[in-house]
């Protein structure tokens, strides 16, 4: 995992795992600004019991990074393009 040390989310710090990282470079998200940008800026929503999801539009479409809330931490578990 990596951590971002100036990504924090209602004080709690967000993490991105690997597999996060190897699927945006897949869906070819290849600016990691933009993971950034949606988790800073983005629009958070709940879903689930402890999962989040980040949403950010941009001109090239909508970056969505799924994560998991873990009561102390956030874990961005995969990055992918929506609609």
């Amino acid at each position: 995992m990596y951590l971002l040390v100036d990504i924090f989310f209602h004080q709690k710090p967000v993490w991105i795992k690997a597999h996060a990282i190897k699927r945006a470079r897949e869906r070819d998200i290849i600016f990691p600004d933009m993971i950034y940008a949606t988790i800073l800026g983005g629009r958070a929503t709940r879903f689930g019991k402890n999962y989040l999801k980040f949403v950010k539009e941009y001109k090239q479409g909508t970056v969505i990074c799924i994560g998991e809330d873990l009561g102390h931490t956030i874990i961005i578990k995969t990055v992918e393009w929506g609609n």
